[in-house]
């Protein structure tokens, strides 16, 4: 008996089937003359359940079996015998094996329902993952990958005389393709690493005034295409540097994606003011901004919320940004920018004794 249920879980069912009716026992024996039997029978049927629920049916016979025992030695006249000296106690007894066994056995099949149905959704959301990941990905794989293997076609092609600029141009373009491929399998590689834990973080002071200096540096950021205000004096925070340079220059990415062209993203550090011990950055862009029934949905993986661009990757910035904010112990919320536009807020803790 037990089914598809864990031995771990079927040894825990017998230990309460044994255990409890035993513990139970001391406490009923001296209230027996003021409870009926109807209760104690009752209470041990409680037990019957609690082993079904744990380990199955199983369990739930063997508690059924003892509790029978425990209450005709102890709780029928005569005492301390397994002789039944009335009939309605005979009755009572027999009602609760039957009750007993039926009750564990419909725990038991509601209890293994319940798990196939939560191994059922397990399944299916896996599978719509991979739905997802397979559709969202299949274009930005293949589009790098196409780019990348015609500009080095183009540049083996014995059959077209290529000018030094065309040449160049070719480079850059193969370039340009693989740095974006990498990009994403890089992605989707941390994704995975953070979904199942074994994404390694390294917890140290941090001046968050060089994390984000990096941070623009591995984005190409043209003066002026973004706006800063980090304040010099600014403590330092606990934090993963690494890890949250790869926060940050998503967060900027994206805010550069949305933002106006004559309205540059600000990139704005303060120690809060409302949390005392922690630091907030606030990215923000004045472009369409969010309705509030969809700011959850852009962490998401696969979802480009009003991004039309298929050359803008499959939407796994934002999903990777909070996972790594909160792998370094911070936090990420979205809030809308005044006058338009959202502003993303990445809190973070001090360093002791700052």
């Amino acid at each position: 008996m037990g089914g598809n249920l864990s031995r771990r879980r079927r040894a825990a069912g017998y230990a309460v089937a044994v255990a409890a009716p035993l513990v139970l026992l001391p406490v009923l024996v001296p209230l027996r003359d003021r409870l009926n039997l109807a209760s104690d029978v009752v209470l041990f049927l409680v037990v019957v359940v609690m082993a079904a629920l744990v380990g199955g049916v199983g369990p739930a016979l063997v508690a059924a079996v003892l509790g029978a025992g425990l209450l005709v030695f102890w709780f029928t006249v005569p005492y301390h015998t397994f002789e039944v000296g009335h009939v309605d106690n005979v009755v009572a007894l027999v009602a609760f094996a039957v009750v007993a066994i039926v009750v564990g056995s419909v725990v038991d099949v509601s209890a293994r329902r319940a798990e196939d149905a939560a191994a059922a959704a397990e399944i299916e959301a896996a599978d719509r993952m991979r739905a997802a990941l397979l559709t969202a990905v299949g274009h930005d794989l293949r589009t790098p990958l196409a780019a990348a293997k015609a500009s080095v076609s183009g540049l083996r092609s014995r059959d077209v005389t290529l000018s030094p600029d065309d040449r160049d141009e070719l480079l850059a373009t193969a370039d340009d393709a693989l740095d974006r491929l990498t990009g994403l399998v890089e992605s989707l590689l941390d994704l995975s690493r953070l979904q199942a834990g074994a994404l390694p973080v390294r917890i140290r002071a941090t001046a968050l005034d060089e994390v984000l200096a990096r941070a623009l540096d591995d984005l190409g950021v043209a003066p002026r295409a973004v706006v800063l205000d980090v304040p010099d004096d600014l403590p330092a925070v606990r934090t993963d540097p690494a890890l949250l340079e790869r926060v940050l220059a998503n967060l900027v990415a994206n805010a550069q994606r949305f933002a106006p062209a004559d309205r540059p993203p600000l990139v704005r550090a303060q120690v809060a003011t409302d949390r005392p011990g922690t630091v907030e950055v606030h990215v923000v862009d004045h472009g369409p901004g969010v309705p509030a029934a969809d700011q959850e949905r852009i962490f998401l993986p696969f979802q480009r919320l009003g991004d039309a661009d298929n050359t803008t990757g499959i939407g796994l910035g934002l999903a990777l940004a909070r996972g790594l904010t909160e792998a370094v112990h911070g936090e990420l919320v979205p809030r809308p920018t005044p006058g338009g536009g959202l502003t993303m807020v990445v809190t973070l803790p001090l360093e002791e004794g700052t």
